[in-house]
C-alpha cells in the first residue's frame, strides 16, 4: 500500500532515497518479499504521483517479480458508494480492497513505507503457502517497544491473542508515544500501554475472501462517517470485525526481525544509520 499522503513526513516518504543505496523502505520490501518466495507484487498508488513511483521504485520490482499497479481512487468505492470531495485517502482497508481486480490468491498484504525484515516475508510466505484459507488469516506481529518513534506519536494496532496464538481483538491507537517517565500511552485515549505488547505493523495474510469481508463493512461505515472528511476507514478495524463475527480466525505470526518506518522527517537518521549497518554485514548490497 503506497497511496498515503504522507502528511506527518511532509512528502512523499513512499519514494524517499535512504540509506547507503540512496532506495526507497519500497526496494528493501520488494527485495525480501521476492527473496522469500513471494511472486507477484501489486502496488497500491496514486495516480497523481505514479509516473515518478514507476521510475523510481516500480522499475525496480518489474525488473524482478511480475508487477502490477491498481490506484486508490476517491471515486471507487466499494458497494459502488457516492464519491466524497475529500483530500485524505480513505485509508487502508479501502487501499487493499482497490487491489481486489488483481489479486486471485493469498497474498501478503503492507505499507509500503515500513521496513519489515526478511524474517517476516518469509514467516507470512510460509504461511500462505501451508495454512491460509478463507477461515484462516494471518498477522505477522512485533513488540511495541521496538515500533515507536523518538520523535513523535505513532499510530498502532494493539493486538491480544489466545493460548493458540490467534488473535482475539485488535484496538487501534492512533496517538501512541513514550512519555517522560518511561511509561508509553495512546494520548488519545489516555490508555496505558506496555513494552510487550503486540502491535499489528500492517503486514497481514490474507485470502482474496478478505475482499468481500471489506466491502460489507466499509457499506456499514460510510453512512457513520461520510461527513468527517478525516475519518479513515482501517483494515485493523475490519479483522477486529471479523474475528468478532467468527468469520475468521487470525494466526499470529510473531517474527524477531527489526522493525522502523519513517513517520517524521527526524527519523530518517535513525533509518540510514539501520540501513548502513545492513550493508557492512553484506546484507542488501545486491539491491
Amino acid at each position: 500500500m503506497a497511496a498515503g499522503m504522507g502528511s506527518r513526513f511532509g512528502s512523499l516518504k513512499q519514494i524517499t532515497p535512504l540509506g547507503p543505496h540512496q532506495k526507497a523502505l519500497l526496494h528493501y520490501t520488494v527485495y525480501d518479499a521476492v527473496h522469500a518466495g513471494f511472486d507477484k507484487i501489486v502496488l497500491v498508488i496514486r495516480e497523481s504521483f505514479a509516473q515518478e513511483f514507476v521510475e523510481f521504485v516500480g522499475k525496480y520490482a518489474e525488473s524482478l517479480v511480475e508487477t502490477r499497479y491498481c490506484f486508490q481512487r476517491m471515486d471507487k468505492l466499494p458497494g459502488n458508494l457516492p464519491p466524497i470531495d475529500r483530500e485524505k485517502p480513505w485509508g487502508t482497508a479501502h487501499a487493499i480492497w482497490c487491489a481486489k481486480d488483481e489479486i486471485h490468491e493469498p497474498f501478503a498484504a503492507l505499507n509500503a513505507d515500513d521496513f519489515y525484515g526478511s524474517d517476516a516475508f518469509v514467516k507470512a510466505h510460509d504461511f500462505l503457502v501451508n495454512e491460509a484459507n478463507d477461515g484462516e488469516f494471518g498477522l505477522v506481529g512485533y513488540r511495541l517497544a521496538s515500533t515507536l518513534s523518538e520523535n513523535g506519536s505513532v499510530s498502532r494496532g494493539i493486538c491480544e491473542a489466545d493460548e493458540h496464538q490467534h488473535l482475539t481483538a485488535v484496538t487501534e491507537r492512533t496517538k501512541i508515544a513514550r512519555q517522560a517517565d518511561g511509561t508509553v500511552k495512546d494520548e488519545e485515549s489516555g490508555t496505558v500501554l506496555h513494552d510487550e505488547d503486540l502491535v499489528s505493523m500492517n503486514f497481514w495474510a490474507f485470502t482474496p475472501k478478505i475482499f468481500e469481508e471489506i466491502e460489507r463493512q466499509f457499506v456499514e461505515f460510510y453512512p457513520l462517517n461520510k461527513d468527517n472528511l478525516k475519518s479513515e476507514f482501517y483494515i485493523p478495524k475490519v479483522v477486529d470485525q471479523v474475528i468478532k463475527r467468527g468469520i475468521a480466525h487470525v494466526k499470529v505470526l510473531k517474527t524477531d526481525a527489526k522493525w522502523f518506518g519513517v513517520t517524521y522527517k527526524e527519523d530518517i537518521p535513525g533509518v540510514n544509520a539501520a540501513l548502513e549497518a545492513f550493508d557492512k554485514t553484506g546484507k542488501y548490497r545486491d539491491l
